[in-house]
């Protein structure tokens, strides 16, 4: 990360000002000190996460003998043996995101609990920091998992051969590290071409819903000053020029398209709509003019994970700006 990523932005409450949103170096006052040292606790995780993700090799090898020779005893252990520990690490990896999920629910409960969501979310900086950090790691997370075959391959293995097992031995389930309803639970998970983003999006969602008494906008304004926020500072010469490192481009890359997409999921509209309170044809157009291999990733979470994209709504100039060159 650069040593400065603060953006001054136009206050969408239209109060007359301009405030900073300090990604890099905000910290906690005493009124958010609990729950940024609960939140911290998971992003110290995630950190750990990410690591084990970008070293995971799979056992492919060990499973495509496996396959070709059935009857040998071995053979088929040696398989077992390397996939078992691998499937425990898909597991944290999978038990980590209801912690995620948690977080996220702990940081919207603060920052929308306001009248004055972009006030708000410039009080509690330290929070929304944290919310940043939180999305960076959830499209990084995605990036590598789309990237990585052997996840799928290996928990596929893991799902036959206890399903093998069940059938010589129905009591041999209980001696698993992941039994087969856990089992069925990751296989949605891992299913998904985004399982950390997927998760956001749908604790976002059931955020709103289970908070009735709290205005729509309130979680939407905030999502959309965020969103704004990383666009500024990424089309901004003044503050691009501050960026120490392309892996801080990156950080601001992925929160905007975070919320861009957690935004889509709960406005009725969602955020390709003319009426929206996110700038999309900006957002796309920055995203647009970085090397592609950084942000194919990213345009493809925008083509296939947002919610209203292909409404008739969407202007064709956005579904242009969006097609696959």
């Amino acid at each position: 990360m650069g040593n400065l990523i603060k953006v001054l932005t136009r206050d969408i409450d239209n109060n007359g000002g301009n405030f900073f949103l300090d990604f890099e170096n905000a910290q906690p006052s005493s009124s958010e000190t609990e729950v940024w040292e609960k939140v911290n606790q998971v992003l110290t995780e995630a950190k750990v996460i990410l690591d084990d993700l970008q070293a995971y090799r799979g056992a492919g090898e060990e499973i495509r003998q496996a396959i070709q020779s059935p009857g040998v005893e071995g053979v088929q252990e040696k398989a077992w043996s390397a996939v078992v520990p691998l499937v425990i690490k898909l597991k944290t990896f999978y038990e980590f995101s209801q912690k995620l999920e948690g977080s996220l629910l702990c940081l919207l409960d603060v920052l929308t609990s306001s009248s004055s969501p972009t006030q708000h979310l410039e009080q509690k900086q330290a929070l929304a920091r944290q919310f940043a950090h939180i999305l960076h790691f959830t499209l990084r997370f995605d990036e590598l998992k789309m990237t990585n075959p052997a996840i799928q391959n290996d928990f596929s293995y893991y799902r036959r051969t206890i399903s093998r097992m069940r059938i010589n031995n129905p009591s041999s389930d209980a001696g698993n590290e992941v039994n087969n309803e856990l089992a069925n639970r990751m296989s949605l998970f891992y299913a998904n071409a985004t399982p950390m983003l997927k998760t956001l999006s749908d604790a976002t969602s059931k955020f709103v819903s289970d908070n009735s008494d709290v205005p729509i906008e309130n979680t939407t304004d905030c999502l959309s000053t965020m969103a704004s926020v990383c666009k500024v500072m990424l089309e901004t010469p003044e503050y691009r020029s501050r960026f120490t490192s392309e892996e801080t481009v990156l950080f601001c890359l992925r929160v905007m398209v975070g919320v861009i997409i957690l935004y889509d999921h709960v406005h009725p509209a969602g955020a390709f709509v003319k009426t929206s309170n996110i700038d999309m044809k900006g957002c796309i157009r920055v995203l647009k003019e970085q090397p592609l291999s950084s942000v194919e990733g990213l345009l493809n979470a925008l083509r296939y994970t947002t919610k209203h994209l292909n409404d008739e709504t969407t202007s064709k100039q956005i579904r242009n700006m969006l097609q696959q060159n």
